[in-house]
């Protein structure tokens, strides 16, 4: 009687949601309202072309099912770069991004609904992705580890929310030069951990020692130009957070340089007084010299964020400089 009008299935979950969707709406309504419709009919026709089935659809989400993982996963990665292209002649403060996580669960179909675990962990995951980036639960790695060229960034066992067990969580690497690359395994899961500690000293730093050396400092560098900039300054403080180079020597320990950045970036994101530069934005300049002038100019922002990383068995070195652009001050 429970099950009455009820039918189960095991599904590739896919979950889709817009980063900074209130920023957007706040900034712009109207083409923020555009933005998600134009963007809803190209990722559902994507969904469609790998044989997924658009679930709903409720304000910036997009919740889709597949009968196969690999399609889910081929259908995301295709969905991101898709989105990365459209975003290549759009102003830096327009640019609409996405969080992608994918679950594979048993789930409860009623009508054309879906509902259960399933559901809730690939929601969960995609909470877990960065910015323009697809995050898989460990079922999901399971099935298609040797069937795609890929790469993995292992998360750990994540305890989500109303899910009783942890999940393991892995973001994808789809640059062909990751291909076969496993990072973070998970005898090293413990590092996350550390990893927002890290975050948590260095966002502290930002606001405890940089105010003080702004205004006693003499400027070390060459100012940027309001004029000179490629987009209009934000009316709020805008910054944007360099790759932190990798010191180590050791380049599976650049996972953790790359995570300390994106860390940073997400959790600056969060205070709504700051205009935070999105992570595709600023990791282009990843390896490359680059003066903060340059930066500052490019991007439309005064603050920028720089620094290393170096480890050396279990300790970690992490050096940060947080500068003012407009007045070239460290």
């Amino acid at each position: 009687m429970a099950d009455e009008g009820f039918k189960r299935k095991l599904a590739a979950i896919l979950s889709a949601d817009v980063i900074g969707y209130s920023r957007l709406m706040r900034n712009d309504e109207e083409a923020t309202v555009r933005d998600i419709a134009a963007h809803r009919v190209l990722i559902s026709d994507i969904i469609q072309q790998h044989h997924g089935r658009v679930v709903d659809s409720p304000g910036d989400n997009i919740l889709a099912e597949f009968a196969s993982v690999v399609d889910a996963v081929n259908g995301a990665i295709k969905i991101q770069a898709e989105i990365k292209r459209s975003n290549a002649d759009s102003p830096a403060d327009r640019r609409m991004e996405f969080r992608i996580g994918i679950n594979l669960g048993d789930v409860i179909e009623e009508e054309e609904r879906i509902y259960g675990d399933g559901v809730n962990i690939a929601a969960r995951v995609e909470g877990l992705a960065s910015p323009g980036g697809i995050a898989i639960s460990g079922t999901v790695y399971e099935h298609i580890k040797d069937k795609l060229s890929l790469g993995y960034r292992y998360l750990g066992e994540q305890d989500v929310k109303n899910i009783p067990e942890p999940v393991r969580v892995y973001r994808l690497l789809t640059e062909p030069a990751d291909a076969g690359k496993l990072l973070g395994v998970e005898k090293k899961a413990s590092k996350r951990g550390w990893l927002w500690a890290a975050t948590a000293a260095v966002v502290v730093a930002i606001v405890g020692i940089g105010i003080w050396q702004f205004y006693l400092r003499p400027p070390p560098i060459e100012p940027a130009s309001v004029e000179k900039m490629a987009y209009p300054l934000p009316e709020k403080p805008s910054i944007a957070v360099l790759p932190f180079d990798n010191m180590s020597g050791d380049p599976e320990q650049e996972y953790f340089s790359d995570g300390l950045s994106e860390e940073i970036i997400t959790a600056l994101s969060s205070v709504p007084e700051l205009f935070v530069m999105a992570r595709n934005s600023t990791f282009t300049y990843k390896g490359r010299p680059v003066q903060v002038k340059q930066v500052s100019e490019e991007l439309g922002v005064q603050y920028v964020l720089e620094g290393s990383v170096r480890k050396s068995g279990e300790k970690v070195r992490i050096t940060a400089q947080l500068i003012d652009a407009l007045k070239g001050h460290h």
